[in-house]
């Protein structure tokens, strides 16, 4: 009898703890239209990048979209939130463009993963922002849309036919006013001619391995395309993240745990042959403006990314010229974004000294400019107090 009571005393309790399981998981987790095409304003820098990865390098297509696909579920799932899951964007515009072997630059994106585990576990991210100045990250993003125009016009001037065609897509696009979607334009009507000259491929499960298709190669090149990545990924990919998602959805998440989830994240994908991969702000902006609200969203978009990963096959004949104007419009997105700054001299001068040289010097020659001047600055203001100015 005092067993049968309990029990029934114990149901409201239970009843009540469902309902709060309930309301928790349909808070963060929501599967509508508006979460679906908020995953699909991810996907706008994400899949222009990875096909042009594995169509101009040996990166394994199938891996790295499942493995996109598996980390966009998996921050999904942690955060509940539509957190972005992206390329490393300095390391893969070194890698399309050539500055980078694919062995340089599977050791930055593990070099990346180790400096960003090791900050964020120890905290130490908001000193090291406060020594890169934004104008200076600016100058890395604009350097690598340098890279990436100037390796899309090699491309686009083997087949000018070609290149038209999809320059008139992405113009149509942005006159249209879909300005963001443009690239992902590109990327399809190059997927659509693909499909049209050879079919779609029979779907096949990638194989998985330990570094599949290469191994690590630490260079000189791999520290410095590490160093000019990291400074992106400090200011844009953590600090900038974490106040986009208070602004956005009121969540608190530091810089230094955004870091931390990148470095494991990197850390297991490199290895299986995914790429370097960061979170973004630009990419949680686009989630949000098309719509994503929760984790919903991420584990959309990482099914989407499986079942792509399948058929990765297909973009292996894409256009070349095509892909050419696809890198076009990628760098011109990228352009816009470095001169959203009033310091645009900087800007300029780092991404002009990094296609003349390369992005580890125009970055080192940047920040040494950035803290020279804020040495002045301050020894302005130390000398004017003196004076009693």
């Amino acid at each position: 009898m005092g067993f049968g009571q309990a029990s029934c005393g114990s149901r409201p309790l239970v009843r009540l703890v469902a309902v709060s399981v309930d309301t928790w998981l349909t808070s963060r987790f929501e599967f509508t239209a508006s979460e679906l095409t908020g995953a699909l304003g991810d996907s706008v820098t994400v899949l222009p990048i990875a096909v042009a990865l594995g169509a101009l390098t040996p990166a394994p297509l199938a891996l790295v979209l499942a493995l996109f696909g598996v980390f966009q579920i998996v921050w999904g799932l942690r955060y509940g939130l539509p957190v972005s899951v992206e390329p490393m964007k300095a390391l893969a515009g070194l890698a399309i463009a050539g500055t980078l072997a694919y062995g340089e630059f599977l050791a930055a994106g593990l070099l990346a993963g180790v400096v960003l585990l090791a900050v964020g576990a120890t905290g130490t991210l908001g000193h090291l922002q406060r020594y890169v100045g934004r104008p200076v990250v600016r100058g890395v993003q604009f350097a690598v849309a340098l890279l990436l125009a100037s390796a899309g016009l090699d491309l686009a001037a083997a087949d000018l036919r070609m290149a038209g065609l999809g320059a008139v897509v992405a113009v149509a696009v942005v006159a249209a006013g879909y300005r963001r979607a443009a690239a992902l334009a590109v990327l399809g009507a190059g997927t659509g001619w693909t499909l049209y000259a050879g079919g779609l491929p029979a779907a096949t499960v990638p194989a998985v391995g330990v570094f599949p298709v290469g191994v690590p190669a630490l260079t000189v090149g791999a520290l410095e395309g590490t160093v000019a990545q990291l400074a992106m990924t400090v200011g844009n990919a953590a600090v900038a993240t974490s106040l986009l998602l208070d602004d956005l959805f009121d969540a608190e998440v530091s810089p230094d745990e955004l870091a931390t989830s990148m470095g494991s994240m990197n850390l297991l994908a490199v290895p299986l042959g995914g790429l370097p991969m960061c979170h973004g702000s630009g990419g949680l902006a686009g989630k949000y403006a098309f719509g994503a609200r929760t984790g919903g969203a991420n584990v959309i978009l990482g099914l989407l990314y499986l079942g792509a990963a399948l058929v990765a096959g297909v973009w292996m004949g894409f256009p070349m010229a095509v892909l050419g104007v696809l890198l076009g419009v990628v760098a011109l997105q990228l352009t816009r974004v470095a001169f959203e700054t009033d310091r645009p001299f900087v800007v300029g001068a780092i991404g002009l000294l990094a296609l003349l040289t390369n992005v580890g010097v125009a970055f080192v020659a940047g920040l040494a400019y950035w803290l020279a001047e804020g040495w002045l600055a301050d020894r302005w203001v130390f000398l004017a107090g003196a004076r009693g100015d």
